[in-house]
């Protein structure tokens, strides 16, 4: 039964990874999103799968962990290339006003 309590929880948080995702792909800014947030909750799912390992509990609350883990790691790579976009933008903001 605690898996399965277990289980929910991670959905429940794992349902916020596609849903950021999408907002942050169209917004297309890395304005608003922390690589600390990021961090520590990739930090925090890793964590988690390495209890799994360490007590010796694994079952199949481990596929939501790592279906969690892919979107979030969907998050990270969004955030790159909302960075590199902010980058570009700001050097072109800058060229036009040295002009």
């Amino acid at each position: 039964m605690s898996a399965l309590f277990e289980a929910i929880m991670l959905v429940c948080f794992g349902l916020s990874w596609p849903i950021n995702a999408a907002k942050a792909w169209k917004a297309g800014t890395a304005a608003g999103t922390s690589w600390m947030f990021l961090a520590l909750i990739t930090f925090g799912y890793i964590a988690g799968i390495a209890a799994k390992f360490v007590g010796n509990d694994i079952n199949w609350v481990l596929i939501v962990y790592f279906a969690n883990l892919i979107a979030l790691i969907a998050n990270w790579i969004i955030f790159a290339r909302n960075v590199v976009r902010d980058g570009k933008r700001h050097a072109a903001s800058e060229e036009g006003a040295a002009a």
